[in-house]
This record gives C-alpha cells, structure tokens and sequence, in this order.
C-alpha cells in the first residue's frame, strides 16, 4: 500500500525532508536551522550535489551534467531526482549518518518522499510554502539566471505534498519560522 510505513528500514537516526515550491524560503530556514544546530553534532545538513549554480542561500555542491550522470550510474546518491532542466542528489554517506543514529535534514523534491520513507525508518516530511504571490515576489527578487522564467516555475503544479508531518506557511518572521523547523527537526 502507497505510503505505508515500513517495519525495517535504515536507522535509528531520522530523516527530516524539507519540501516546498520555488520560492517558499526552504534554503533560508534550512540556513537559520543549520546555524541554530551547529554545536549539535547529533544534526546533520548534507550538501545537495546540483547541476545549476548555487545562490548564496545554498550550501550545495555544483557539478557538470556529465560528472552528475556518471556519480549515478556508479551509485554515489542515496536520492536524486531532476526539476526544471536541473539534477540534485544526496550522496549516499546520509545513510551511514542515520545509522550513527543522527538526524539528517534535507531539502528535497516532493518526488523523493515515498522513496524515501521506504528506505529510512524514521522519515518527518516538512512541507514550507507561501501564497501565490509571496512566491512570485521572492523568485523576483532572487533573479537567479538557472531558474528560468519565473511564471514557468509558477505554473508548475504544486500539489500537495504527500502526507507532511508538519507544514509551516512562510510568510512573517523567518526566525519564527525557523524556530517551527526546528521543533521538526528535534521531534518536538
């Protein structure tokens, strides 16, 4: 059955994945989580590997297409997924942090969620989001030559996010938001 837990997975650390349209603030809270986190060694935030060029926002590892399409074909991704003419992936060292019992906290693709929670054991779906055109404003604003045209990533269907554990409507303070992202990620 879709969306069944399974009874064995990889663990006893969790997964927290981090989802949400373009625009939404996932890279900004993730940001005031990390900071927030960094003394906690029990809390890890993996680089995504991407193939578009990084904002300031992210702390991602930017490769080639070619140099993405061969660390798949030899199996370095825990996941990975491709949005608007792009690939991202976690590398596969996110599993043995789980295994150390960690928590690893990522921003990822609503495609990967099923997955996902059919490998790990304890998986928490963080669902951010915004209205309509709070997210217009934001992907304005950051203007960043690998998203493309703003009203296409708009029109993209943004369909709700299979069953989130928690979702946080981004649209007043980030540090309050960051604060509700934080109680995910320590499963308060």
């Amino acid at each position: 059955m879709s969306g069944e837990r399974p009874a064995i997975g990889i663990g006893p650390g969790r997964l927290v994945l981090v989802v949400g349209p373009s625009g939404a603030g996932k890279d900004t809270l993730i940001g005031l989580a990390r900071a927030a986190c960094a003394d906690d060694g029990g809390i890890v935030f993996p680089r995504r590997v991407v193939t578009r060029e990084a904002s300031s926002f992210e702390d991602n590892e930017q490769i080639s297409h070619e140099v993405f399409r061969q660390a798949r074909a030899q199996g370095e991704f825990a996941m990975h997924w491709e949005a608007h003419g792009h690939c991202y992936g976690l590398r596969r060292t996110i599993a043995g942090d789980i295994r150390a019992g960690r928590t690893v906290v990522a921003n990822v693709s609503r495609m990967v969620i099923e997955a996902m929670r059919r490998t790990y054991a304890a998986v928490t779906v963080v669902s951010i989001t915004a209205p309509p055109e709070i997210l217009a404003a934001r992907l304005a604003a950051r203007a960043r030559g690998s998203d493309g045209r703003v009203a296409d990533r708009l029109r993209r269907a943004v369909d709700e996010v299979a069953a989130p554990d928690v979702t946080i409507m981004n649209v007043g303070s980030a540090e309050d938001h960051a604060r509700e992202l934080l109680r995910a990620i320590r499963g308060v």
